[in-house]
């Protein structure tokens, strides 16, 4: 049975870090593009970064570059984001997923092609 599991949110302060982990299970993270998500209360689920798990391919949403780091353990079988400098609009739930169609991130893929959603975990950020 496939599943992802997210960790590592929490409550923090304006100008805090916070590092989510990605945990795949029943699934090899290697070959896909592998994408953290968001959605904030009222808000559509959007990407926030992606990394290819075989070229190490990276892209950000513009509001998190500099700010926002992702990173994959081929060993471990996960894929990590580092949040510094934490904003409060950074706040939402925080999902990681792979995407089925495509092994690396692209600008052009839609959230249909991903695939085993994890239940997410919050990140609350005050100010």
């Amino acid at each position: 049975q496939v599943q992802f599991v997210e960790s590592g949110g929490g409550l923090v302060q304006l100008g805090g870090s916070l590092r989510l982990s990605c945990a795949a299970s029943g699934f090899s993270l290697d070959g896909y593009a592998i994408g953290w998500f968001r959605q904030a209360p009222g808000k559509e689920r959007e990407e926030v970064s992606c990394i290819s798990s075989s070229t190490g391919d990276i892209s950000y949403t513009d509001s998190v570059k500099g700010r926002f780091t992702i990173s994959r353990d081929k060993v471990q079988n996960t894929v990590s984001l580092q949040m510094n400098n934490l904003k409060p609009e950074d706040t939402a739930v925080y999902h990681c997923a792979a995407n089925l169609m495509r092994s690396r991130c692209s600008a052009f893929a839609r959230e249909y092609e991903y695939a085993y959603w994890g239940k997410g975990t919050q990140v609350t950020v005050s100010s």
